[in-house]
């Protein structure tokens, strides 16, 4: 999920209750809930490494207790910078249980991400595979309305019971956060029947259908739209080649084209071998579930240069703001001479020599 998403569930949590347990519950399960993106900071040293590390070892199991030492310390730090100025809190301090608290925090990111269809590996180093829940796009407005409902409901109506004179009390929204964690619990099951529903729709009809030769099937992925839990990207793999299904499961109708949705599986080439081989290329291939790699042609700028594009059909769909068709993201490219060794590699239009 986008950031905003995880500062918000992180405080969620902490307002379900946790907060009246240990003074600084709130601080703390916000800034952890966030905490497994620090792997971002990977990107300074390129968009390739970026990606190779991104939900790498912060979004495992195994770096979850180390991130939640981190983000104690710091409040530890805090409290004793606040102590030192007289400062006091309204909670009991209880490490422990604040340690805990963060692990909780940190376990939501892990949970949210693989609601996603980028997917994430928890169980790294020691297995590598990537899992993808795959029912929730990258920002889902539904969500997102319900955490700001669960935090700033409170609010609102604390300001009208004190203009009321009614007494101001800690810890409020209780029962307001209860609410939006329960009716996100409830959106992903509904969203996670939709999914399977979908993936059974695109490969009960439209693959059995006369344009697509009755191909056999050998595994189907249904990848969300924001908002609407009835519209899916699915995309269906056959022995041969690759289907893009959109199925509507309100109706149960299916949209696709034999010649804009299906992507045969290329041959390979010297190129795209040493593409393959390439440390842009084995990255990818890693993560990837879906993956496309053509050649392009000579490179614009450079004519002695071959282009290897890689794409995931997992993104190539379009949505308001996410235009997977005309500019799929995490696209990566990778350049090489004459005599098919690697010259360059990008990713996003960002190139690495």
């Amino acid at each position: 999920m986008e950031p905003v998403t995880h500062f918000l569930t992180g405080a969620c949590l902490a307002r379900a209750g946790f907060n009246r347990k240990a003074a600084y519950t709130t601080l703390a399960m916000t800034l952890a809930a966030e905490m497994p993106d620090l792997d971002t900071l990977w990107g300074f040293r390129g968009s390739i490494v970026g990606f190779e590390h991104h939900r790498g070892i912060t979004h495992a199991l195994l770096g979850l207790p180390f991130e939640a030492g981190l983000t104690v310390g710091a409040i530890w730090l805090l409290h004793g910078w606040r102590s030192r100025r007289g400062k006091t809190t309204v909670a009991p301090l209880r490490w422990g249980l604040l340690y805990l608290f963060a692990l909780l925090a940190l376990f939501s990111h892990l949970i949210l991400d693989w609601t996603n269809n980028y997917g994430l590996r928890p169980f790294f180093p020691f297995n590598p595979r990537w899992y993808a829940g795959s029912f929730v796009f990258i920002f889902e407005p539904v969500m997102f309305a319900l955490l700001l409902l669960g935090l700033t409901a409170p609010a609102l109506f604390g300001l009208i019971n004190s203009e009321i004179g009614e007494r101001r009390r800690h810890f409020r929204g209780r029962g307001w956060a209860i609410f939006a964690l329960v009716g996100i619990v409830l959106l992903w099951g509904f969203r996670l029947v939709e999914r399977g529903r979908a993936e059974q729709i695109a490969t009960g009809e439209d693959l059995s259908s006369e344009s697509a030769g009755g191909a056999e099937v050998l595994r189907a992925f249904a990848n969300p739209y924001p908002v609407t839990p009835f519209t899916w990207h699915v995309v269906v793999e056959t022995p041969e080649f690759y289907q893009l299904v959109t199925v509507d499961t309100w109706s149960g109708r299916t949209q696709t084209s034999e010649q804009a949705d299906r992507f045969y599986k290329p041959a390979e080439t010297a190129d795209t071998l040493a593409a393959k081989r390439s440390f842009g290329g084995r990255v990818f291939l890693d993560w990837s579930m879906f993956p496309i790699v053509t050649g392009q042609g000579a490179d614009p700028s450079n004519p002695k240069l071959n282009v290897i594009f890689f794409r995931d059909l997992r993104f190539l769909y379009d949505v308001a703001y996410f235009h997977g068709r005309e500019n799929t993201p995490l696209g990566m490219k990778v350049y090489l001479d004459g005599s098919h060794r690697v010259v360059a590699e990008s990713m996003n239009g960002k190139r690495r020599n």
